[in-house]
């Protein structure tokens, strides 16, 4: 046996206590207090461990009180809030033409005035087989008895036009008549006895850049009734269309098909123009964005009026002659003008002595230099009109006085200018950038084809 100074003294580095109370020796082999201060800080993290049990505990409890019996467990106090501001109240108000509108209040003045307009046709294809077309835009009341402006080229050559109205009445329209070059039309619908609400009309020349407006149509031909706004981009805009100079309002309001042919309002309600997004587009005829033309309702006003009246614009002006675009240098010697190809027997230009060779270079103060400065002749004069003409002659200079006619007093009315080919039997027919040629009677071809007459190669201005 060996006792355990003997095992200690064998194994040096190892030590048996049996008796756990006396204190272990440093490890300088001299007993203190270290081994409570190890005891001391066990007792601290028991402690710690004790703290955070409980506190785990007690988050958990805590937590679930907060769910079940507290605040998130009362659900009698969860609410949505909502404003206590009380709705407006909405009002129509009359047009008077000297009150500023808001928009709400020009939507509620007019919308009853505003129409929804559905063309069809029934035509036959180059194989002889009918086929449908049709087309939607805009319009708008202006008088008790139902008669409706829009533009020309929604109901043109067709055959069946309904208009409805913003509560769903839905009536067949007659087309009294239109203008194609002022992309004009007016309609007639029958009201019975519902009283139909005008729209009131308002100056177009007193619009500036930055003015106010909205513009209320079908856009895309399903979205009736929709109202857009924006300001004036740009007043006397002149855009040229298929040849033809337009006047226009240029407007940031929104416009896409089907808002053709509705009402433009400036901020007091009143009609100052008619939308058209036949223009919405540039001249490569990309679509365009952020703008918008309408037609000045000065420039048409007075050729509404006589479409009511007569069926017709019988106010143009009518030189009654055929016209090429260029002045034909090689032959006048004259760089710039409107060479005279022939003139019409018993009308206005023969009657003030030109003939054909002639090369008009001014009509009264305004410059000539192509057909598209005679088409606008219509802003400047109507027929009746005296004004003197300025022209070329083998070389010289002359002026003579003429009369305007009308142009229902026209003997030709093509609206195209081209030079004609000189192929016998051939004429050239031109619609968006496309060329046709076909030998034999072009009357007939058109007629049964187009369901138009044909195009000659000339304009009778």
């Amino acid at each position: 046996m060996y006792n355990d100074n003997e095992r200690n003294s064998y194994e040096p580095n190892y030590s048996y206590r049996p008796n756990y109370d006396e204190p272990l020796p440093t490890p300088e082999g001299n007993p203190n207090t270290e081994p409570k201060k190890s005891n001391h800080k066990m007792a601290k993290r028991v402690t710690a461990i004790v703290l955070c049990g409980a506190l785990l505990i007690g988050g958990s409890f805590g937590a679930g009180w907060l769910i079940k019996g507290g605040i998130l467990d009362k659900k009698e106090e969860t609410s949505i809030m909502v404003s206590p501001r009380d709705l407006p109240e909405v009002t129509t108000v009359n047009v008077t033409g000297s009150d500023k509108l808001t928009y709400t209040e020009i939507y509620n003045a007019n919308v009853d005035s505003c129409v929804s307009i559905n063309a069809s046709a029934t035509g036959y294809n180059f194989f002889m087989q009918p086929v449908k077309t049709a087309s939607s835009g805009s319009g708008f009341i202006i008088t008790k008895d139902g008669y409706i402006v829009t533009n020309y080229h929604i109901i043109s050559n067709s055959t069946d036009v309904e208009v409805t109205l913003d509560d769903g009445t839905t009536y067949t329209a007659q087309v009294v008549g239109g203008d194609e070059s002022y992309d004009l039309a007016v309609l007639k619908i029958d009201p019975g006895d519902k009283e139909l609400q005008p729209v009131v009309l308002g100056s177009s020349s007193s619009l500036q850049v930055g003015d106010e407006i909205a513009a209320i149509g079908n856009p895309l031909g399903e979205l009736t009734f929709s109202m857009s706004e924006g300001i004036v981009s740009c007043v006397n805009r002149e855009i040229n269309v298929d040849g033809t100079p337009f006047n226009m309002i240029q407007i940031t309001a929104a416009i896409n098909e089907g808002n053709s042919g509705g009402p433009l309002f400036n901020i007091y309600g009143e009609v100052v123009g008619i939308v058209s997004a036949k223009y919405s587009s540039s001249s490569s005829g990309n679509a365009v964005e952020g703008l918008g033309f309408a037609i000045p309702i000065d420039d048409v006003l007075s050729m509404i009026e006589d479409i009511m009246e007569n069926g017709q614009v019988t106010t143009r002006p009518y030189l009654g002659i055929s016209a090429y675009y260029d002045s034909q240098p090689q032959v006048s010697g004259v760089s710039a003008g409107v060479y005279v190809e022939s003139v019409e027997a018993g009308d206005p230009a023969e009657k003030a002595g030109l003939q054909a060779g002639d090369v008009i270079t001014m009509i009264g103060s305004s410059i000539i230099t192509n057909r598209d400065d005679i088409n606008s002749l219509s802003k400047t004069y109507k027929a009746g009109d005296t004004v003197t003409i300025t022209y070329v002659r083998n070389g010289q200079v002359a002026t003579t006085e003429l009369t305007f006619g009308s142009t229902t007093e026209a003997n030709t009315t093509s609206s195209q200018t081209t030079q004609p080919d000189t192929s016998e039997g051939y004429y050239p027919y031109e619609e968006n950038g496309g060329s046709y040629s076909y030998g034999g009677d072009m009357d007939d071809f058109f007629e049964q084809y187009f369901g138009m007459t044909s195009y000659s190669g000339k304009n009778a201005a």
